[in-house]
């Protein structure tokens, strides 16, 4: 395992997924991690959060990292002002995109259930199993599913493994839209066509002057690939998903040793 030592080199922007590779399981970020992203910031290089998540989770990162400046959520089909709370870009699902990968995805896969995430809100398919309570989401029938503009549409199918479902479903429908996953259990994950965690961050990286070989990327899971892929120099965690440590030559400690913390402190030695 080599986390890479290049002290030599600083970039000009660090992109980091949250979950699994800086938010532990228990949703905390370690005090090392949060030091190691400050520095960052203070060096003068870009901090972007690239998430899953939409951007009403981003609270309780920003409370807990300090960090006020943008992230691309939603798998980059939104971009994301942490400061003042606003979407400044979004990239959203069509109503006829939504209907044809339902329509597509439930002849193919009867089982799985369906729902919907606006980024300030959620819609889901009675039958759809809630994992996380809240309050701002509804049952609805499927026409109404698919009658707005959405940032993700997510699929459900209780008994199947992600990876499975997710080479199932791009069979049929990889077409029709991006088709992911950052889960452990059979959730897919799907934007708009083209629409990914590098696309976000590389339109971010354009509008502020910045190359893909001055970018570190850091992550664990399948959504994590595209931006991985785009960036000049990534890094997985070693508790990542075993596509992504295939992925890529250079490997963190896991989020439990706060290894995205650890290369930080490399590239941005104190002092």
């Amino acid at each position: 395992m080599s986390s890479g030592r290049t002290e030599s080199w600083r970039p000009a922007v660090v992109a980091t997924d949250l979950d699994g590779t800086i938010v532990r399981p228990d949703g905390t970020i370690s005090a090392r991690v949060r030091a190691a992203l400050t520095a960052v910031e203070n060096a003068g290089s870009w901090l972007v959060l690239v998430t899953g998540r939409p951007p009403r989770w981003l609270a309780p990162i920003a409370d807990q990292t300090g960090h006020r400046g943008l992230a691309v959520c939603s798998n980059g089909a939104v971009l994301y002002d942490l400061h003042t709370e606003t979407v400044l870009e979004s990239h959203l699902l069509t109503p006829e995109q939504l209907a044809a990968l339902c329509t597509t995805l439930r002849t193919a896969l009867p089982e799985l259930a369906f729902a919907v995430e606006y980024g300030d809100g959620f819609v889901h398919e009675s039958r759809y199993p809630l994992r996380f309570p809240a309050t701002d989401n509804r049952a609805v029938e499927l026409a109404e599913l698919c009658s707005l503009p959405a940032v993700k549409l997510l699929a459900r199918h209780e008994a199947m493994d992600p990876d499975t479902l997710l080479m199932r479903a791009r069979a049929v429908a990889g077409h029709l839209g991006e088709l992911t996953h950052s889960s452990r259990d059979g959730l897919l994950e799907i934007g708009a066509p083209g629409v990914s965690k590098a696309t976000g961050l590389a339109r971010f990286c354009a509008e502020h002057g910045v190359d893909a070989a001055d970018v570190v990327a850091f992550g664990d899971m399948p959504n994590d690939l595209p931006m991985l892929a785009w960036a000049g120099r990534a890094y997985a965690v070693a508790n990542a998903h075993p596509q992504v440590l295939a992925a890529v030559i250079r490997i963190a400690p896991s989020v439990h040793e706060d290894g995205v913390a650890i290369v930080l402190e490399e590239l941005f030695p104190a002092g």
